[in-house]
């Protein structure tokens, strides 16, 4: 039965980073929207980002250079068009 255990909470990790992918997704395509709508500042849209990679970090303790990689140029492309940076 040991196994069972074993099994049980691999599944139960398992369901819970499932579960703090879906929130993270969740967060970012938020911040892009409210950044693309133009409801903040260029300032404010940067410190959305911030926070952001601040709640990543908090569900997935050193994962900086994935949000960085896979979040980050996202996030920074939708600031850049909307505030018209290039």
């Amino acid at each position: 039965m040991p196994q069972d255990d074993a099994a049980s909470q691999d599944r139960q990790a398992l369901r819970e980073e499932n579960r703090h992918i879906r929130y993270l997704r969740f967060l970012v395509d938020l911040a892009l929207n409210e950044i693309w709508a133009g409801r903040f500042t260029q300032a404010q849209a940067r410190e959305v980002v911030e926070n952001l990679r601040s709640q990543a970090l908090k569900l997935f303790p050193g994962k900086e250079t994935a949000f960085d990689l896979i979040y980050r140029p996202r996030l920074q492309r939708a600031i850049t068009e909307t505030f018209k940076l290039r």
